[in-house]
């Protein structure tokens, strides 16, 4: 190969590596341009994280009104003041159907006490929805009585709750939600924990823990039904399906002393009764992520 051809091969090469150059940064222009307009917007996401927010909520709470929401079964007691304040906090949920309040009482409910849940729900309705009422009366005083079939309940989804016990609307709509994803589960609030003894050469006994084993441990295998969701279908399996001697142990057994060791001996009873354990261990916790981004 001559000179020459060497000169201009070298000349093409010097051509082709400054367009290359130009063109690389250009390239690299361009994508620095684009970063500082993506960090530009986190950062301004950021800073007003709080309206974002509360915009994708409003989106998504949206489109949660268009599917069925769920039934409040709410167990009560002679507690008529703490029965108007939950009735009156939760008629304001957006997602609720219907209130269904489980009554054991010796006597009916009055009419000044219907009245005022009646008129409280009224004041809370929204977009021409008002949330119906109903007392199912029971004839004798058993926790099987939160329990019991309902033949026309109008929703999948039954949310079980004491009448002392009020959560804001958008943690139970968010429970609701976890629900859904899963509705063979429960979905509560109240974990507890069973766990094999070890001592006194006991084979196959267990013991009742209650929250502060679940905080130490991180795990649970049982989700009280004080607070907690799940589907109406369970409703019909305790009542029709589950073992009568199970119903009356429940019935004798439903006093609150020596609470801990009643449950202790609750649940040896029914891994007796089934043969098995039936519980499973789990660590598994739901948190609502749109508070959590930034």
């Amino acid at each position: 190969m001559g000179g020459g051809d060497v000169s201009k091969e070298m000349g093409a090469y010097r051509r082709g590596d400054h367009k290359l150059r130009k063109f690389v940064t250009a390239r690299s222009t361009k994508f620095l341009i684009l970063s500082c307009i993506a960090f530009a917007l986190i950062t301004l996401a950021c800073r007003s994280s709080r309206p974002w927010f509360n915009t994708s909520i409003a989106v998504a709470d949206q489109i949660s009104r268009s599917r069925k929401g769920y039934t409040l079964l709410m167990n009560t007691w002679k507690r008529y003041d703490l029965l108007k304040k939950s009735v009156s906090h939760y008629a304001s949920c957006s997602r609720l159907d219907s209130i269904h309040i489980v009554w054991s009482e010796p006597n009916p409910p009055s009419e000044s006490l219907k009245e005022y849940l009646q008129k409280a729900i009224k004041k809370k309705a929204r977009d021409g929805h008002e949330v119906e009422l109903r007392f199912d009366i029971n004839k004798e005083d058993s926790l099987n009585n939160r329990f019991k079939d309902i033949q026309d309940l109008k929703t999948d989804a039954v949310f079980s709750i004491d009448d002392d016990i009020i959560f804001p609307c958008h943690t139970v709509d968010f429970a609701f939600n976890v629900w859904e994803s899963a509705p063979e589960t429960m979905v509560g609030f109240v974990p507890r924990v069973h766990w094999p003894e070890q001592s006194n050469g006991k084979a196959d006994y267990y013991t009742y823990s209650g929250w502060w084993s679940v905080w130490w441990s991180g795990t649970y295998s049982m989700v009280l039904s004080k607070a907690a969701f799940f589907h109406k279908k369970y409703l019909s399996l305790y009542t029709n399906d589950m073992p009568a001697s199970i119903r009356e142990f429940t019935t004798k057994n439903s006093s609150i002393g020596g609470h801990t060791e009643k449950r202790t001996h609750c649940v040896n009873r029914f891994v007796a009764e089934f043969g098995r354990m039936p519980l499973v261990y789990t660590s598994m916790k739901a948190v609502d992520s749109r508070s959590l981004w930034f």
